[in-house]
């Protein structure tokens, strides 16, 4: 945990308390894979397609399916964001790391947007699981990037460590 952050507040109510973890895990995942240069991040190390610019890409994925998408009713066309989740990871010849760390805020922001709209109890629809509330996917979504920010962080270690 970072000193001063907004986690330092462990008796907030329930709300800011999951905004908090989600901005953190956000925070943690983007910084980690800035660290390294482009030609580094376009690294696999791993026989999936994760590679730590990848991640970085699949985070902005995220944010929008979850939040324009299901919760703003936006389709995944209208948010400019593939259909599948093995492509969000696929990398483009152009993509950089400060282009996908700006489209990660910029989905951040868009996300943000959304949940200020919206209570805890507000649900969305998905085609598997059924009907979720905000709650649930803010409680995934802290999950799934605390998940990958690791991933990330593995994979930096790994390509820093094979630099000299």
């Amino acid at each position: 945990m970072a000193e001063g952050s907004a986690l330092d507040q462990r008796t907030g109510e329930e709300r800011q308390l999951l905004l908090a973890f989600l901005d953190e895990h956000r925070r943690l995942l983007r910084e980690t894979v800035l660290e390294l240069s482009d030609e580094e991040a376009r690294r696999r190390l791993v026989p999936s397609l994760t590679t730590p610019m990848g991640l970085l890409k699949h985070a902005a994925f995220v944010e929008t399916a979850w939040f324009p998408c299901r919760f703003g009713g936006r389709t995944r066309a209208e948010a400019g964001i593939p259909e599948t989740v093995d492509e969000s990871f696929q990398l483009e010849p152009g993509d950089t790391l400060a282009g996908l760390a700006s489209n990660q805020q910029r989905a951040i922001s868009q996300a943000d947007d959304v949940i200020s709209g919206l209570s805890l109890d507000d649900r969305c629809t998905h085609p598997v699981m059924g009907e979720l509330s905000l709650r649930w996917v803010l409680t995934h979504c802290i999950r799934e990037l605390a998940q990958h920010a690791g991933h990330a962080q593995i994979l930096v270690e790994q390509i820093v460590a094979q630099r000299d």
